[in-house]
């Protein structure tokens, strides 16, 4: 079993799209990369400096780390600065979490690797994992039990024989 963690908007979306894939164990959302703790939603949209992010465990043996970063970057545009889709605000910055030094190694490679597919200069960062807060239960599987609910992400991109 392997974690990582991943910002890219709005988190309901990308906690939503990883929870379908095969291999994928475990998913959660949740606040890092700032300073105080414990944050509410309420604190994360009113400035506090963390980033709506998503903990995913996954089965390497069943997913690698390079098809989780492939569905990653498949699904927001890291171009983009503080913003995915119609979401606007430090709490959108896309980020790559690693807990492994291994993995960062791999995952700045893999970084490097996609920069010519894209004109404008990537705005991901890749840090070590500090603090994470799980948010609120009532965003846990938000789109699940809002199947109507607000979500930037193109659920499609997900191939069927990739899907659980």
């Amino acid at each position: 079993m392997k974690r990582i963690i991943l910002a890219g908007g709005c988190f309901w979306g990308i906690e939503a799209y990883y929870s379908r894939l095969k291999g994928i164990l475990k998913t959660k959302v949740g606040y890092t990369d700032a300073e105080g703790k414990n944050p509410s939603y309420h604190d994360v949209c009113n400035s506090s400096g963390h980033v709506e992010a998503v903990y995913i465990e996954y089965d390497e043996l069943v997913i690698s780390l390079d098809k989780v970063l492939e569905h990653f970057f498949r699904i927001i545009d890291p171009t983009q600065k503080n913003s995915q889709g119609n979401d606007y605000g430090l709490q959108y910055r896309s980020a790559i979490f690693f807990f492994d030094e291994i993995d960062f190694a791999f995952i700045k490679e893999y970084l490097d690797k996609i920069k010519p597919k894209y004109i404008k200069e990537i705005q991901t960062y890749i840090k070590p994992v500090n603090a994470f807060y799980d948010a609120e239960e009532n965003h846990q599987s938000y789109l699940k039990k809002n199947p109507t609910g607000y979500c930037h992400i193109k659920m499609h991109l997900a191939k069927p024989e990739e899907l659980k």
